[in-house]
């Protein structure tokens, strides 16, 4: 006699609401996302209005990625105890009125303290949005559907800041750039409240107040370490701020191992699928963000473009990026997640090649094709990469997962263009060859950067060597973060579980 063991039913497939909810959630990361970038090009109309020094500027700029970053952890595990739905109302408010009083900033210290409450309210948005997205789609095959476009908008803001800030700045003060926050986290909050479900943990609802704080010491001087090794090189507090760093880190992970109930458990790094999958989340956003820095200099200093024209060239990425959602389900029931990751970033690294070498070209077409085929890549490397990490732990579980893929996201963006950004710096200053007779001053302004040389320097010959040393830079760069996903694309082939998902649904993960 034969026996037969019950199966497990498949779960629930999310209905319109979810999906009507998932509107709203990816609105917005999408909102989150392009307040990483749109205040690049509103620092010379905010400077000549308040006056900012050099350093106040500096903070301005970043205090909201170090907030953002440091705090992370701490709001994902906050959200599994308090509730996720309840977290993102509370940081939706906090942040369309720390958007307001960005926007009507009258000196650099209020400005520094609102984009800090900015940075605040992001880090209990995000990983509320991703925890809320893990806890309504129980499908496999829909959840990865959900985070496909989940993961587009976070692409797709970093790239559109530029573009939505140079529409704004080219008709509105500067403060437009933080008040259009608040008309959609308004709508976000009155659809989020209407459609949201409410879901949370079942840890206990105290935070361990010493491993917060070990979080936020080991994030903050690690992002503060790669932003200054980009713009100021390996100096003492560049040295000083990864040591804390990396101290503070090693001190945090010997506290998880001896809690109870941590606030991130570290043995889930053993797991292939966790840290492989997360390891390829940093590399994938490490080339995207890289790419987006310089590229966006060389659209505008060596091609020419506007603002408004360099944000449309980049367009492509992101609608590669969109069209991601209708080959998820296709590619994980063919490939299996480790495949299918290795897959997304080969082909990122090919847009990259193709890249590279129509940088000398004289028409776009070639860096638009580039483009497209590495947003193509990256988002089916950083969807499946974001679902393997949520998907490794229980659903209670799922705001602190969803920390841990933010932070991997914020450290390899600030990785990406502290690392592509100064190969980048040295490759520029040793392949410039200025001509013959050029002044002390103008050789010190081309050797400084591309911009200074651009704006500063009235010699177009000196201008355009300076253009084509860039050129050839970003060139040599591309390929470079080429090798660097092609390597982490065997790296996910070999390490990261390929179990096909069926096409009809899974099972929910326990």
């Amino acid at each position: 006699m034969t026996s037969t063991r019950p199966s497990i039913p498949a779960p629930a497939l999310a209905g319109k609401r979810e999906w009507a909810a998932l509107v709203v959630l990816v609105l917005v990361v999408l909102l989150l996302a392009v307040d990483g970038t749109v205040l690049y090009l509103a620092v010379p109309s905010l400077t000549a209005d308040i006056g900012p020094t050099a350093t106040q500027i500096l903070w301005i700029g970043d205090i909201y990625a170090f907030v953002l970053a440091g705090l992370l952890i701490t709001m994902g595990n906050l959200a599994d105890r308090i509730g996720r739905k309840r977290l993102l109302m509370i940081g939706t408010v906090g942040f369309g009125s720390a958007s307001v009083l960005a926007a009507f900033a009258t000196t650099p210290e209020v400005l520094i303290a609102a984009r800090a409450l900015l940075g605040l309210a992001g880090a209990t948005l995000m990983p509320s949005t991703l925890s809320i997205v893990r806890s309504m789609f129980a499908d496999r095959a829909q959840r990865a559907r959900a985070i496909a476009l989940w993961s587009a908008g976070a692409t797709a803001g970093a790239a559109l800041g530029p573009l939505v800030g140079g529409a704004l700045l080219e008709r509105f003060w500067w403060g437009s750039v933080f008040l259009i926050n608040v008309p959609v986290m308004v709508l976000a909050l009155v659809a989020g409240w209407l459609l949201l479900p409410e879901s949370k943990g079942e840890a206990p609802a105290r935070i361990d107040v010493g491993s917060s704080a070990l979080s936020i010491v080991t994030i903050v001087p690690l992002v503060l370490a790669l932003k200054r090794l980009f713009s100021d090189g390996a100096d003492a507090l560049t040295v000083a701020a990864a040591a804390a760093g990396l101290l503070a880190g090693w001190w945090f992970v010997r506290r998880q191992n001896r809690l109870e109930v941590p606030l991130l458990d570290v043995s889930l790094f053993k797991v292939p699928a966790f840290s492989g999958a997360l390891a390829a989340n940093v590399l994938a956003i490490f080339g995207f963000l890289g790419l987006l820095f310089f590229f966006s200099q060389y659209l505008q200093l060596v091609r020419g473009f506007g603002p408004l024209q360099a944000g449309v060239a980049e367009l492509p990425g992101t609608l590669a990026a969109v069209l991601v959602v209708a080959l998820i389900g296709i590619l994980l029931s063919r490939l299996g997640a480790g495949r299918a990751i290795a897959l997304g970033l080969l082909v990122a690294a090919v847009g990259l090649a193709v890249m590279g070498a129509s940088v000398d070209l004289r028409s776009y077409w070639g860096l638009g094709i580039g483009l497209a085929v590495i947003g193509l890549g990256i988002g089916v490397a950083m969807t499946l990469s974001t679902d393997a990490v949520v998907g490794a732990v229980p659903e209670r579980r799922a705001g602190a997962a969803s920390a841990v893929a933010e932070t991997a996201y914020e450290l390899g963006g600030a990785l990406g263009i502290a690392v592509l950004g100064s190969l980048h710096g040295l490759l520029y200053r040793s392949s410039l060859t200025l001509p013959a007779g050029t002044t002390a001053a103008d050789r010190a302004l081309a050797e400084d950067s591309l911009a200074a040389a651009v704006y500063g320097s009235p010699s177009p010959g000196v201008v355009a060597a300076a253009q084509d040393a860039f050129a050839q830079a970003m060139q040599s760069a591309t390929f470079v973060a080429a090798v660097i996903l092609v390597g982490a694309s065997v790296v996910a082939w070999r390490i990261i579980p390929s179990e096909p998902v069926p096409a009809g649904g899974v099972r929910a993960e326990h």
